[in-house]
């Protein structure tokens, strides 16, 4: 790391020449702000350890010169010293631009630790902005794989509600890319800067979820011992996205509709409310109307949240993407598993066109993951899916179907069989069978522990 260093006293730059070498930087030295500045502009530095009191240019005004040409994220690392520092002063650097002030004298591992301390942000940063840019490369409607026009329809959609705070409700079966939507109206949008958050609302038990969502104050139930913010607050500024909405408990439906319609929330056990200001979008794969009929689901926070509907088509409507998909996936996993496999052959894409992918791209994926690793030519075969097959011929027995007929009823019945069956598939392997049954980990134990399986 190129450091400078600017002190008017000779002794100080030799001082903190020798320690900072000793710890493996590269150093340069001047006696005031006018010499910095000419040296900047030859060379580029990632700190600057500057005094404030110096004749000519001090530390101050330094700052001011400093951070006049930058665009702050680009600027180095300023860090002041002084050894008549008072509070004001101290905030007076920081208002300036200045990362950390430190009173004179002090020791050598006190400049090391602040130095290192600021190495860590300003590579936390780096890599903020890396994953920011990935993300952005990630949702951008470009980049998604599709020449259907019910998706490029959507895709203008997402362009005009993404810089609204309005709430979006996305539709559609398991696997049909749901929060990939989420996300490329969060990204799209003047959000894009701040967090995104997800949330499924079924993989919480009940009892935790508004804890979780809306967070607690110190003494609110047993476990309390601190003051927690929950997710919402994570989301402030930001998007939250709350996955498997249709499964939000009824008592907390009540909550999410006053946020929606106040702007503002109240922790579990806190007697006063707080503004809040996140931008709701809301996932579902079940038909929410048929909910409201059940009296499952609020139909008032239904309106609420179906402001811009948005449905996803299943795969099977678009069979023409089903090529596209099946080459961008080999492309992925032969890169990532290091195989030469340039493509498949046209009696298993004739397979994969015509069948009907009840677990949508997400199950097509997984699919192609598996042949790219069975492949033993260049080419993948029919035999190199097996999974598909076995999944296609296996059969399901069905659930008896209530005498009362409750729908509840039967989807814990079903529920009990598919968990049942998915451990047997992955002899007892509880991450295995969350992956199969693309739920997570944390949800497979909890209905595990609900039904007594």
């Amino acid at each position: 790391m190129k450091t400078l260093i600017i002190d008017d006293e000779e002794s100080m730059r030799h001082m903190l020449s020798i320690i900072l070498k000793k710890e493996g930087y590269d150093v340069v030295s001047v006696e005031g702000g006018q010499q910095a500045l000419k040296v900047m502009e030859k060379d580029d530095f990632d700190f600057i350890l500057c005094d404030i009191r110096m004749p000519g240019m001090d530390g101050l005004e330094f700052l001011k010169s400093l951070f006049a040409p930058y665009p702050l994220p680009l600027a180095p690392v300023v860090i002041m010293m002084s050894a008549y520092g008072t509070i004001d002063t101290a905030v007076e650097c920081m208002r300036l631009g200045a990362y950390d002030y430190i009173s004179k004298p002090f020791k050598a591992d006190e400049i090391i630790l602040t130095l290192k301390k600021a190495e860590e942000r300003e590579r936390l940063k780096r890599e903020n902005t890396r994953f920011k840019h990935i993300a952005e490369q990630e949702y951008d409607l470009k980049n998604i794989i599709t020449q259907d026009q019910q998706l490029f329809e959507i895709f203008k959609l997402i362009k005009k509600v993404a810089d609204y705070n309005t709430t979006v409700l996305i539709t559609g079966e398991s696997g049909t890319g749901k929060e990939l939507v989420a996300r490329a109206i969060h990204y799209h949008g003047k959000r894009k800067d701040k967090l995104f958050v997800a949330v499924n609302c079924g993989a919480i038990p009940a009892m935790l979820l508004e804890s979780e969502l809306f967070g607690h104050v110190k003494g609110a139930f047993t476990d309390a011992v601190r003051n927690k913010p929950g997710l919402f607050e994570e989301a402030d500024q930001g998007t939250i996205f709350l996955d498997e909405i249709g499964d939000l408990p009824k008592e907390l439906q009540v909550k999410l509709l006053r946020v929606l319609q106040e702007g503002e929330l109240r922790r579990v056990g806190d007697s006063k409310s707080k503004k809040i200001d996140v931008r709701v979008i809301a996932a579902t794969a079940k038909e929410l109307t048929e909910e409201i009929k059940s009296g499952r689901f609020r139909e008032d926070l239904f309106y609420r949240l179906n402001v811009v509907p948005i449905r996803l088509p299943p795969l099977r409507e678009r069979q023409s993407d089903i090529p596209l998909l099946v080459n961008h996936f080999i492309d992925r996993y032969a890169k990532k598993f290091g195989k030469h496999i340039k493509g498949i052959d046209d009696e298993a894409m004739k397979r994969l066109v015509n069948y009907p992918w009840p677990g949508n791209v997400r199950e097509l994926e997984n699919v192609i993951e598996r042949g790219v690793i069975l492949a033993d030519a260049d080419t993948i075969k029919p035999e190199n899916l097996p999974f598909l097959y076995e999944k296609a011929s296996t059969h399901i027995p069905q659930p008896s179907v209530p005498s009362d007929l409750s729908i509840k009823k039967a989807e814990e019945d079903i529920e009990k069989i598919l968990i049942k069956k998915a451990l047997g598939m992955t002899n007892g392997n509880k991450t295995k069978a969350a992956e199969l049954l693309e739920i997570s980990h944390r949800a497979l134990l909890y209905k595990i522990k609900e039904y007594g399986i």
